[in-house]
């Protein structure tokens, strides 16, 4: 069984830091990419930031030059490190991968960004 293990949100002021993990486990294959989304309240889920096992990677105009996506290809874990934190960065963040035996994603982990 697949399972994409999220740590790292939680509660932080504006202008702070906070960073993501995701660890992946099970049978999952040849990992093609891993990725972040966020889902705030009464949004759709939108891409964050991806990389592919090159090392390629995609970032919503959003975030580019505050976050930063990094991946341990030995361990198939995947990091998020946000600087600057905004309020508008408040969301459910979910950790994403594409592999050979499919798409999988993580439980959520919330970030909220308050003062």
């Amino acid at each position: 069984q697949v399972q994409l293990v999220e740590s790292g949100g939680g509660l932080v002021q504006p202008g702070g830091s906070l960073r993501l993990s995701c660890a992946a486990s099970g049978s999952i294959g040849s990992i093609y990419t891993m990725g972040w989304y966020r889902q705030a309240p009464g949004k759709q889920r939108e891409l964050v930031a991806v990389i592919t096992g090159r090392g390629i990677t995609t970032y919503a105009d959003s975030v580019k030059g505050r976050f930063t996506i990094s991946r341990d290809i030995a361990k198939d874990t995947v990091y998020l490190q946000m600087n600057s934190l905004q309020p508008e960065d408040t969301a459910v963040y979910y950790c994403n991968t594409n592999s050979a035996k499919g798409t999988y994603w993580g439980q959520g982990t919330q970030v909220t960004v308050s003062s």
